[in-house]
């Protein structure tokens, strides 16, 4: 008999954790009050920048912190509202530079605004989403979508 086979590390494990009953989501450790104060934190510094002329940051703020954990849809639509007006602001020939500003986490992260973009669909934002998709997935590739796609957590 091998010694491998009188472990117990097996038996350590907490299988009352796994109960469905004891089930808690993932979260990022922000309650909802916590989230809508961020929200407005964020919505204002987006605001800042925007007034100043500075859309690459101005988009690099409204994709940081996605709300992807909470479950309440209005704080959902309203980080989607902030994200959609910085990419309404953009020209066609800016959109390229601001991609390339962007790291792989934030493409991914935009690239998930923009499916929501494309499945709530309203007046003019199809053409703009049509043409971010293009830029973003220059950049991040087939696996940008993949990755939204399969990923559970929407924004």
């Amino acid at each position: 008999m091998s010694k491998a086979s009188n472990s117990t590390k097996f038996r350590r494990v907490d299988v009352d954790e796994l109960d469905e009953e004891n089930y808690r989501d993932e979260t990022d450790g922000v309650e909802g009050g916590d989230e809508a104060s961020l929200l407005s934190q964020r919505d204002s510094e987006v605001e800042g920048l925007i007034r100043m002329k500075n859309s690459v940051e101005a988009l690099k703020v409204a994709l940081q912190n996605p709300v992807t954990a909470s479950k309440d849809q209005k704080l959902k639509d309203q980080a989607f509202q902030i994200v959609m007006r910085v990419l309404t602001l953009y020209k066609t020939s800016e959109m390229a530079q601001a991609v390339e500003a962007l790291n792989s986490d934030q493409v991914d992260i935009l690239m998930k605004y923009i499916y929501r973009g494309f499945s709530e669909p309203s007046e003019k934002s199809s053409a703009v989403l049509l043409q971010w998709h293009e830029k973003v997935l220059t950049k991040g590739g087939i696996g940008s979508i993949v990755r939204v796609l399969t990923d559970r957590k929407t924004v």
